[in-house]
């Protein structure tokens, strides 16, 4: 018998245990008949950068069911893996590299990525190891990995294929710092110190209609004003219009009852888009839309000589303006709550982009009716579920514009628009690499934006192409050019 050292040597010990363990295989996942599997689906670390102490310990959860589990005689089902296809990499990345993606060739930008991701992914291998997670390591993946993409894109044709996914230029929540849409999921609400501006706005008969905002930046977006239909001070003013300051431009002034008589002044301005009240309002009443912010968070053109202004100094301009012309009646501080993006904690804003989005809004009570079905530990969380569900007010937007990720499987036909459906034999597509098809139904033959790579290393941007004839004579285009035509696949 070996006596203990009087001292733990947890250096070589560590190691040496950890290289026994994966030499007898003892947390192989081996099924057996006789055998009821425990299979637990961890969600895979984020690859944004080091690991630390919370990881740590959501993860040791996970693994002390694991091992009572198996003490229980479960055949245990124990991945690990990586979640390394998105935005926290690409931010990784940009913070190492000292400069944003945009600023990058595509080609060294998504090869910096994957460089990065599987350094980390080592680096937490490591640490999970030392750790003694009893993860089968055979069966570890990454979510850029060629079968996680082929998974996701095949997921994406079965639900494009049951019309269960759909493609639509329509309002959606926009980081301006990471430059992308994203879903109602990555919204997180922080409270900040805000001012309440009091605006003079004119009526026809020269009487002053006094508006309350937190957003006049926005002001050349507004497109109404708003009034509860019971509040007795608007109610003549119902059908009439009303003149925007600094604009120079009539507004409708409508009655919903969505204006809370008890906020601000009761009279609404509605702007494309300062929130997501102004977003139902531009829907049900069919209002004209004005962007007047771009996809950076700056002022656009349509702001007029503010434009390009970020929106904290357009803001400042905007109500110095107000104060010269005698428009600003007054204002008042307030805590407010701000929705943001969870990544950045930057405001997020509501622009018109074409997006892909998953229809969820008409499935809302089988949601929560599956809701009921599960048993729910702790019981709270079910509360939290249904909360979630109920008020879930979009479709699950799942495009993002970004640069490092899974490629939709799809191309977009510059003429006409329509989608061309990759097949599942041609899976996993990566953007700029894939073969496709050379001419769209609508008879035009194209080349859309695609970038190469040279043996220079330099990346080209081929410029947009497009061949358009009669039908007789695309049928011998075809013949004659179809194997240089290329399609785009966004991502």
């Amino acid at each position: 018998m070996t006596a203990l050292p009087k001292k733990y040597d947890f250096h070589s010990s560590e190691e040496r245990l950890r290289a026994w363990w994966e030499e007898q295989g003892v947390y192989h996942f081996a099924p057996d008949l006789d055998q009821p599997i425990y299979s637990i689906d961890t969600p895979p670390p984020t690859v944004s950068g080091h690991l630390h102490m919370g990881h740590v310990y959501s993860y040791t959860h996970a693994d002390v069911l694991a091992r009572f589990r198996r003490m229980r005689g479960y055949a245990v089902f124990y991945p690990m893996g990586y979640d390394d296809n998105g935005l926290p990499t690409e931010r990784l990345v940009e913070r190492e590299a000292g400069c944003r993606a945009a600023q990058m060739a595509r080609g060294d930008f998504i090869a910096r990525c994957l460089e990065v991701s599987e350094l980390a992914e080592t680096e937490y291998r490591d640490l999970w190891q030392r750790l003694g997670l009893s993860v089968d390591w055979r069966h570890t993946y990454r979510t850029i990995g060629d079968r996680a993409v082929r998974l996701a894109q095949r997921s994406f044709i079965d639900l494009y294929k049951k019309e269960l996914v759909y493609r639509r230029e329509a309002p959606v929540l926009w980081c301006p710092h990471c430059g992308t849409a994203i879903a109602q999921a990555e919204l997180e609400d922080i409270e900040r110190q805000g001012v309440l501006y009091e605006l003079a706005f004119e009526l026809e008969d020269e009487g002053v209609l006094p508006i309350a905002t937190t957003r006049p930046e926005l002001l050349a977006a507004c497109v109404a004003v708003f009034v509860h239909p019971q509040d007795s001070r608007f109610r003549d003013l119902v059908g009439k219009k009303a003149r925007l300051p600094l604009f120079d431009r009539q507004v409708p002034i409508i009655a919903d009852e969505g204006a809370d008589p008890q906020k601000g002044t009761g009279a609404v301005m509605s702007c494309t888009f300062g929130d997501s009240a102004d977003v139902e309002w531009w829907r049900l009443h069919q209002l004209p839309l004005i962007q007047a912010l771009d996809r950076q968070g700056c002022l656009s053109q349509a702001a007029g000589k503010y434009a390009g202004l970020a929106v904290g100094e357009g803001r400042q301009s905007v109500i110095r303006d107000l104060e010269v012309e005698g428009r600003l009646l007054g204002r008042q501080d307030l805590l407010q709550s701000v929705r943001v993006h969870e990544r950045c904690d930057s405001p997020i804003e509501y622009l018109v982009t074409p997006q892909w989005f998953v229809r969820v809004l008409e499935y809302k009570q089988e949601l929560l009716d599956a809701g009921d079905k599960i048993t729910w530990y702790p019981l709270h969380m079910k509360v939290k579920y249904r909360q979630w569900v109920e008020n879930l007010n979009w479709d699950w937007c799942i495009s993002r514009q970004r640069y490092f990720g899974v490629s939709f499987p799809v191309w977009y036909c510059a003429s006409c628009g329509a989608v061309r459906l990759a097949e599942k034999e041609q899976l996993p597509l990566q953007w700029g690499t894939a073969a496709s098809p050379s001419f769209c139904e609508c008879g035009a033959n194209l080349r859309l934006r695609w970038r190469s790579r040279f043996s220079s290393g330099k990346s080209w941007l081929i410029t947009i192409w497009k061949w358009q004839k009669s039908a007789c004579t695309i049928r011998a285009v075809q013949l004659e050019r179809g194997r240089n035509t290329r399609y785009s696949t966004p991502y």
